[in-house]
């Protein structure tokens, strides 16, 4: 598994894959499902694949991971789109670490605990141990539906990605996605919103006592979001954090401007919903009109007593809350972030993975998921 595994990597990395791109990689993905006698849908360039025996009145259980990457950055010293193997045993190549090992891994898994699932409605055990295709071994019967998801644009938080296929899949329980957390569960993510903020003046002559000049409208405002401490503070995820990113204003310099923009880029935790920020913002920045590029990519968590999280707990894991944003953020069920590599390595020059850490995820997430329950009991079981 772990061999098959490095060696589909190592083709999706040769093969560009920038978010919105990723056609010819999921080309790549889809034949290998197919020649490995799954049947993959596509939607796209979002591809999945639903175990056998699914069954409406079971939990569903989605692996989810993405395909596409960001752009290659300067600094680059190795090829980022030729898969390289170091002395030191670490593999190069763009996407190796972020989301390639996520991907190749989560398949592996959905591969092997497939076969329990098939095998979880037959009662012959001896028919069972015959019908197992090696080199798998047995697994424990699974009480949920499974369903794998490699999904696009990712990176860019892009409407074709994982929004547009949800619909398309039967209602989920909870999710598992694969990104790079050195595999330790990210029960809590921080949300973003990006804010375009206007300021509004009057033009003048520079030398002349005319004029309202709108930049230090925008910097009075500016200076509040600096300072700006909201009360609700989440025990993972922190305060919530806002960030001026870009100011422009003016057009020559004996001109006083009469309008000053910029961008407000807002980390959310689990205690505040976008929408919620806006208006505190919109309260707190009289000189400014604030107008959302979009509220859709929430913060998230997942109960600390949910059996998952329970479980990973008793492998040792750690949970934490993340400050990087992934799929989780357009999922409408509890979800968990637990993947091998680490995040620091991610769209830097070089990315690289160790090829030890894919076989070592393997291993947990099976550990993880082989017989779990993924649903927290109703109230009053």
């Amino acid at each position: 598994m772990y061999a098959e595994a490095l060696g589909l990597l190592r083709s999706l990395i040769a093969i560009p894959s920038v978010s919105r791109d990723e056609g010819r990689a999921a080309d790549c993905l889809q034949a290998f499902l197919a020649e490995r006698g799954l049947d993959p849908q596509r939607h796209g360039n979002n591809l999945w694949c639903i175990a056998p025996g699914y069954d409406p009145s079971r939990p569903t259980l989605l692996l989810n991971a993405h395909i596409d990457t960001v752009r290659p950055v300067s600094g680059w010293v190795h090829d980022p789109f030729t898969p390289q193997l170091d002395v030191d045993g670490r593999l190069y190549g763009l996407g190796s670490n972020d989301d390639g090992a996520s991907l190749v891994s989560l398949l592996q898994v959905f591969r092997y605990l497939s076969h329990s699932l098939q095998f979880d409605t037959q009662a012959d055990s001896q028919h069972q141990s015959q019908s197992c295709p090696q080199p798998y071994p047995q697994s424990c019967p699974q009480h949920y539906n499974l369903i794998y998801l490699a999904s696009c644009e990712e990176e860019v938080s892009g409407r074709g990605g994982i929004e547009s296929v949800l619909p398309l899949l039967p209602p989920i329980t909870f999710g598992l996605v694969g990104e790079p957390t050195g595999m330790q569960p990210a029960i809590a993510e921080k949300g973003l919103m990006v804010i375009d903020a206007t300021a509004q003046g009057r033009s003048g002559h520079a030398a002349r006592d005319e004029g309202d000049n709108a930049i230090y409208h925008a910097l009075d405002d500016i200076q509040t979001v600096r300072a700006l401490q909201l009360p609700r503070i989440s025990p993972l995820l922190g305060p919530v954090k806002t960030t001026v990113t870009i100011v422009q204003a003016g057009t020559q310099h004996n001109v006083v401007p009469d309008r000053c923009t910029y961008v407000i880029d807002v980390r959310s935790n689990e205690l505040y919903t976008n929408q919620e920020l806006l208006q505190e913002l919109q309260a707190r920045l009289p000189h400014s009109q604030l107008q959302p590029r979009s509220t859709r990519l929430s913060s998230s968590s997942c109960p600390i007593d949910h059996p998952l999280v329970q479980r990973a707990i008793a492998l040792g894991r750690t949970p934490f809350g993340s400050p990087t944003l992934s799929d989780q953020a357009l999922m409408p069920f509890p979800s968990m972030k637990m993947g091998p590599g680490q995040s620091a390595r991610s769209h830097t020059a070089d990315e690289y993975i160790y090829p030890h850490e894919i076989e070592e995820a393997i291993k947990l997430y099976i550990r993880l998921l082989d017989g779990a329950d993924i649903a927290l009991p109703k109230v009053g079981d």
